[in-house]
């Protein structure tokens, strides 16, 4: 662990992040889905998910006044954390004063070029994690974004809404199962690591949350010659959820004159028709892609 001074009290308490929001006269604005987690317990497990050490590098999103971006810095050899709140900036400026391997990018995490701040920050690091309390309104094109560009990350440990991380995580069959768990775990592997009350949150949501970990996977899981096509199969067999697996793809890539070809894909694949998309596996999904490719399907 490192030994950085502690000068400045640890602001992951509802005294300290009153005091801290006074002082600097701000209030969390719902627009950006700023809530300010307020228990060093849940914090301790978001970092202990991570696995970082010394030779490794954490980048936090969307640090706020700076509650997890202390405690991965008392952890990890180097924390980027990037802010898109300008008001944000002199109160981290103050709570990471601390720690000089704390260092903040402005910017929106969608736009920034997240391989520049890799080459830049974590150049020399054994590893970098990315850990961060989401705003639920854009969770999902974050986390796709750092999985699409492969950057180089090994676990993604993130506190999202609750439903989100049941829907990463769910397997074939379940109600949570769809197109954003096939997704997911085509490049990771998801553990749920704990769940969080509303409670300890200030302004306090309306829903739980919980902490997921994404252990990326060096290789995806199941072998596809074409990503595009997998995830645009997966996308149609999930646009109405009460409809067989044959009806939304015969929506969304055939007519009824060239159904027998979709018929004879199903065939090929070894998937019954009368199936929905929920039931069938990252693997059926490959081979289904596969046959429906040699049937003359392309985007």
């Amino acid at each position: 662990m490192n030994t950085k001074p502690n000068v400045i009290a640890d602001v992951a308490t509802p005294a300290r992040t009153k005091e801290v929001l006074k002082k600097y006269d701000l209030a969390a604005k719902k627009s950006l889905g700023q809530n300010f987690l307020v228990d060093l317990n849940i914090l301790n497990k978001i970092v202990s998910a991570a696995g970082l050490d010394e030779s490794k590098g954490a980048l936090e999103i969307g640090p706020g006044i700076g509650a997890l971006t202390q405690q991965l810095a008392k952890q990890a050899g180097k924390v980027v954390a990037i802010e898109i709140d300008q008001r944000m900036l002199p109160v981290l400026e103050e709570t990471l004063a601390p720690y000089a391997n704390a260092a903040v990018v402005h910017g929106d995490v969608l736009k920034v070029d997240l391989n520049e701040v890799f080459e830049r920050h974590f150049a020399g690091m054994s590893g970098v994690s990315v850990v961060a309390n989401l705003p639920y309104y854009i969770t999902t094109p974050i986390i796709m974004r750092l999985l699409e560009e492969r950057l180089p990350v090994e676990n993604i440990v993130v506190m999202i809404q609750k439903e989100v991380a049941d829907r990463m995580a769910a397997k074939p069959g379940t109600k949570d199962y769809g197109s954003l768990s096939i997704a997911v775990q085509y490049y990771c592997e998801p553990q749920v690591v704990t769940i969080v009350p509303h409670t300890v949150f200030i302004p306090q949501p309306n829903v739980d949350s919980a902490v997921i970990r994404l252990q990326v996977r060096k290789e995806p899981p199941v072998q596809v010659e074409n990503e595009k096509l997998y995830f645009e199969v997966v996308q149609a067999s999930f646009a109405q959820r009460r409809k067989t697996i044959s009806n939304n793809l015969l929506s969304r890539f055939f007519t009824k004159e060239t159904k027998p070809r979709m018929e004879a894909a199903l065939q090929e694949a070894g998937i019954d028709p009368s199936r929905r998309g929920e039931t069938l596996s990252l693997q059926e999904y490959a081979s289904l892609t596969a046959a429906l490719s040699r049937a003359g399907v392309t985007l």
